[in-house]
């Protein structure tokens, strides 16, 4: 994505929008996520992105994109990253979730807004607002 002034905010929503759901991914064994890279079997890896993505998101509103990479070295640390899509109701955000062992990171690619506004900013809240909306959340029963 062309870095723009508002880029490192759009990616500190998304960052914190999938935070949980980037804990979850971290509980799939690495050897599953690089022996499912390795035979290309990307509908398993879609199926682990969608389980944990229901507990917190609608369906369909964050999914696999179209492909992940697995670093795997004899020396340096493992670490694997996921192209994601989120679709909340309005926008795309195409994004990146680098998984190791104790950090998280995303490098968003591209955001689309169904009706984007003149505002950067305005752009910015709009994301955050329905990132929020399509959440999940417990409710809490009276005692």
């Amino acid at each position: 994505m062309d870095r723009q002034p508002y880029s490192a905010a759009r990616e500190a929503i998304v960052a914190n929008a999938i935070q949980e759901v980037a804990d979850e991914l971290r509980l799939i064994d690495l050897a599953d996520y690089v022996a499912f890279i390795r035979l290309d079997s990307m509908a398993s890896i879609a199926d682990i992105v969608e389980s944990a993505a229901e507990l917190y998101y609608l369906p369909g509103t964050l999914r696999l994109g179209y492909g992940c990479e697995a670093y795997v070295t004899w020396t340096g640390k493992p670490r694997i990253v996921l192209d994601l899509e989120l679709r909340p109701k309005g926008a795309t955000v195409y994004f990146s979730l680098s998984l190791s062992a104790h950090h998280a990171g995303v490098e968003v690619s591209y955001i689309t807004f169904d009706v984007p506004s003149d505002d950067p900013q305005a752009n910015s809240a709009f994301l955050t607002s329905v990132l929020e909306k399509a959440r999940i959340r417990k409710s809490r029963r009276a005692a």
